[in-house]
């Protein structure tokens, strides 16, 4: 089968092109798309448990750690005990924080508008109800891929 016949190839394009488009959207602000979406994904009020953010935006542990220790070294972020459970560390903005957040969150607004101005509604409904479909099967293979795994290490 040929790559442009696969669906996963039109999707990791399209995804490759946004990365690119807000990256270069970031860049003057000395960000970049994942460092957007992580502070995208910290309450700006309340702060975020440490452990809440990865999985929101499917970032692993070690990549999420490196950010928030480069995000704290510039100022963007600060961390804090959980007041209610000490074993939670929340991370907060800052004030400069809240301002790339904001800058951030305009950049999605942007592209979002652009699409939805240049793509009718029914087509964009019918993406939608694709891509989720999607996702629920990847997220079934997933799991039966799990569940195997944990069945192999019993019977070992």
């Amino acid at each position: 089968m040929k790559k442009e016949k696969t669906i996963d190839f039109y999707i990791k394009w399209a995804w490759h092109s946004i990365s690119r488009m807000y990256n270069a959207y970031a860049n003057p602000n000395e960000m970049t798309m994942a460092i957007g979406y992580v502070l995208l994904n910290i309450d700006s009020e309340k702060g975020t448990p440490a452990t809440k953010i990865g999985p929101s935006i499917g970032m692993e542990p070690r990549s999420l750690t490196r950010m928030l220790k480069t995000l704290e070294e510039k100022g963007w972020i600060y961390r804090e005990i959980d007041a209610d459970d000490k074993r939670f560390v929340r991370v907060f903005l800052t004030e400069e924080g809240k301002k790339k957040r904001s800058f951030s969150r305009e950049g999605v607004i942007i592209f979002n508008k652009m699409i939805q101005e240049q793509i009718p509604a029914d087509k964009l409904a019918t993406f939608f109800e694709v891509i989720k479909e999607i996702n629920r099967i990847v997220d079934e293979q997933n799991s039966k891929a799990r569940e195997n795994l944990a069945l192999e290490n019993v019977i070992l």
